[in-house]
């Protein structure tokens, strides 16, 4: 049998925190840590090595966009951190994807939802809200000249790499992207984890965020 997903709960709030564990555990997900500020969170996720962090923005001594960034550069290539927040087209979400973050979600979110997004995120098959995250991107992403020509304008990719670069833009999943380019799911997995290497990015969001900045889509022009 396969190990149990494993979760840490972040948020200053207990009552917060006492509802999401008993969602996540009543559906077989383990909640190995809590924690009430940002310093706890990231000194849990280094004891315990969850799949994946809850994490509120809002929270003492270190607020969550700090504490994702320290996650993300600390070692833990496996943690995928989604964001709670209160407002989805908001900078400090944009903040938080852009400092390592996997997603977001309400904090009304229902207990469904609240399950499904922690396993799609902990899959990486695809981009949880696709929608709501390209509006997001769309409206905070700015073009970033530095940051085009770290990659050298994407010359790393083939032309196939850069197509499903833009296809994984518009917010498609493995499977969606396989249909419409007639590949088999298992070479287009192949082909984001090829993109996700030669960029040095950690997953699909990051992915997006570095498809608007280097300029390879433009807000209002995936149709």
């Amino acid at each position: 049998m396969s190990l149990p997903l494993r979760a840490v709960i972040a948020d200053d709030q207990a009552l917060v925190r006492g509802g999401f564990r008993m969602i996540l555990t009543a559906d077989g997900i383990d909640v190995v840590a809590e924690a009430a500020d940002g310093a706890d969170a990231v000194a849990a996720v280094r004891r315990t090595r969850p799949d994946v962090v809850l994490m509120d923005i809002r929270m003492p001594q270190l607020d969550g966009i700090e504490a994702t960034r320290q996650i993300v550069t600390g070692g833990a290539d496996e943690t995928r951190v989604l964001i709670l927040t209160t407002y989805d087209l908001d900078h400090y979400v944009y903040a938080a994807l852009t400092a390592g973050a996997s997603g977001f979600l309400l904090k009304d979110v229902t207990p469904e939802h609240l399950v499904a997004a922690v396993r799609l995120v902990r899959s990486g098959d695809a981009l949880l809200a696709p929608t709501i995250t390209r509006r997001l991107v769309e409206r905070f992403a700015q073009r970033d000249d530095a940051k085009a020509a770290l990659h050298r304008d994407l010359s790393e990719l083939t032309p196939r790499e850069l197509e499903v670069l833009r296809l994984l833009a518009t917010g498609l999943s493995n499977a969606e992207l396989a249909a419409r380019l007639t590949l088999s799911t298992t070479t287009v997995k192949t082909h984001v984890a090829r993109i996700l290497s030669k960029l040095g990015l950690r997953d699909r969001v990051q992915a997006v965020v570095l498809a608007y900045e280097t300029g390879l889509v433009s807000p209002g022009g995936l149709g």
